[in-house]
């Protein structure tokens, strides 16, 4: 089982960029596709980013898609959300998942918090001028 940990979220002004880092416990880390989701209160849990355990493919949420790039580690056992031009309605909890090791799926399971075994406690960040 992979057990993630978030870090790098903050204050953050708009237009800004910002990279929040995913650190994942586990050797099935490299057989694992992993995601980053985001909350607000209130509203659902948003699929933002996903990523096989290649590295290959990637999946954005449409709410993200062209302003964030997703990209892992599998040496140091990290993901990475690259976040640019920062909007004030990015202020969020943001959650990184661990699927079931070796599990995939098309883009309507991958975007869906039930394909994901294992979540972080989340890390904010607070969009502000």
């Amino acid at each position: 089982q992979v057990q993630p940990v978030e870090s790098g979220g903050g204050l953050v002004r708009p237009g800004d960029s910002l990279t929040l880092t995913c650190t994942a416990s586990g050797r099935a880390f490299a057989s694992t596709v992993m995601a980053w989701f985001r909350q607000v209160p209130g509203k659902e849990r948003e699929f933002g980013a996903s990523i096989d355990w290649s590295g290959v493919y990637t999946n954005y949420g449409d709410s993200m898609k062209g302003r964030v790039i997703i990209s892992r580690d599998n040496d140091k056992g990290t993901v990475y959300l690259h976040m640019h031009t920062i909007l004030p309605e990015d202020t969020a909890l943001y959650y990184c998942a661990a699927a079931r090791p070796h599990h995939i799926g098309d883009y309507d399971e991958i975007s869906r918090r039930e394909f994901y075994e294992t979540w972080g406690q989340g890390t904010q960040v607070i969009v502000s001028s």
